[in-house]
């Protein structure tokens, strides 16, 4: 299970800066929430051999500066739920601020480890400012510049002690399915009638912030792991936030598993929500089965499931080969058609292709129809194509201009290879190097 380390703080105190330093080169996962201000921001980053997940709360104040603001409240709650560490930033130049205090006041309610972080130490004649955060109550205070990352190593030396060990097991190299999607779509009612039987998913013990579990599913010819994000506990100081939980626990359960299943509900249809996830399991080269939930519900005919389908796949186009599923978990309604849906692209997405059969296929297709001629009347042309050995579909193609072959063309060779190939249900990457 990923560790979380959350930053939070009142606005402008340098917490975006911070987080871009820890993530580094590393591609952040941005939630975009429609109707929302500002964007929340996930990454990754590694400290002395412990890795973790880091989210940028952001904080913004919707009315005047003197007051403490809802938002901020939320944002501290969200943090507090769901973090294993809080890095708690503050002014270093203004100083200490009454939103800091407000904050302050918080945390030290909460049970979680929080390290008070003074940004900013790096103006000249500013040690007086510093001492001044020690009456928030907090313990050590740790001054640093997130711009020039002066005073992070010991930060984060401090941060990583109190990340709990890894107790993931792993099971062998089971492969690993995760349950995902928005709230109250049906997963924890698709587990039961995986499992066969009501299981509780979440503790209502006060202090219990971990709803991802993993279990071992072993029947029916089948084994492996199931990592589910179930049991979303709505807390009522957050529950205009609820999204932001279902998106965090999605991601964690999407680096861990080899296949996700993005649970949706028929009777809301293809939600932006939705969309969000799904890219989410796109961008992190992950198998996918969609499916539909709640089909039950729907006032149907013949065509209906037609037509729903159709509306999926032109929302998440370009990315189209992937099952959909049409299901009643609360009826045990095709829920075995999911689990073999799940298996077979876990399949699809550790198939390898030998050089000869890639390379007699895919040349004959090119051959008959080849890219268009490129720039200053020279032709590209595709020598050899292979497939790399990394845990995900990748082929590389040599040509003399790698350059130059179009987004067109990259699509078409993409749909041969699925059409000659089964790798339904999984992203697949194509590269284009100089011979």
């Amino acid at each position: 299970m990923s560790n979380i380390v959350a930053i939070v703080g009142r606005p402008n105190v340098g917490k975006s800066t911070f987080f871009n330093r820890l993530v580094q080169t590393r591609q952040a996962i941005v939630e975009e929430t429609s109707g929302v201000t500002r964007d929340r921001h996930y990454g990754h980053s590694d400290w002395n051999g412990k890795s973790f997940t880091v989210i940028d709360t952001g904080g913004y104040v919707v009315g005047s500066d003197d007051i403490f603001e809802e938002e901020i409240r939320k944002q501290v709650d969200l943090a507090i739920e769901e973090a294993d560490v809080i890095i708690f930033v503050v002014d270093g130049k203004e100083g200490l601020h009454v939103l800091d205090e407000d904050v302050a006041l918080i945390l030290r309610r909460s049970k979680k480890k929080v390290l008070l972080a003074v940004n900013k130490t790096d103006i000249p004649n500013k040690e007086s400012n510093i001492a001044d955060f020690y009456t928030l109550g907090l313990g050590d205070i740790f001054a640093f510049s997130a711009m020039t990352g002066t005073g992070t190593g010991e930060l984060l030396d401090e941060v990583v002690k109190h990340l709990p060990n890894d107790t993931t097991e792993d099971y062998d190299g089971l492969p690993r399915f995760a349950l995902v999607g928005r709230p109250n779509v049906g997963k924890s009612s698709m587990i039961n009638a995986f499992l066969g039987h009501e299981r509780h998913i979440v503790t209502d013990i006060a202090g219990t912030t971990r709803d991802s579990n993993n279990t071992r599913f072993n029947a029916f010819n089948m084994d492996f792991v199931l990592v589910d994000t179930a049991g979303l506990r709505k807390k009522s100081k957050v529950s205009e936030n609820i999204e932001f939980y279902s998106v965090m626990r999605s991601i964690r359960a999407i680096e861990e598993c080899d296949v996700a299943a993005l649970i949706i509900d028929a009777t809301q249809g293809f939600e932006a929500q939705d969309m969000n996830i799904l890219r989410l399991i796109e961008r992190n080269k992950k198998g996918l089965v969609l499916i539909v939930n709640k089909w039950d519900l729907i006032d149907k005919d013949s065509n209906t499931h037609l037509q729903f389908e159709k509306m999926i796949r032109e929302k998440t186009a370009p990315f189209t080969d992937y099952p959909i599923i049409f299901t009643s978990a609360i009826n045990r309604q095709r829920t075995f058609r999911v689990l073999e849906a799940l298996h077979q692209v876990y399949e699809n997405r550790e198939r390898r292709i030998s050089v000869r059969e890639l390379n007699d296929t895919m040349l004959e297709i090119i051959a008959a129809q080849p890219p268009q001629v490129a720039s200053r009347n020279r032709y590209l042309k595709i020598k050899y194509i292979t497939q790399l050995k990394s845990p995900t579909p990748q082929f590389i193609f040599f040509c003399n201009l790698p350059k130059d072959v179009k987004e067109s063309y990259y699509r078409f060779l993409e749909n041969k290879i699925r059409q000659n190939w089964n790798f339904n249900g999984v992203p697949i990457q194509l590269f284009f190097r100089e011979k």
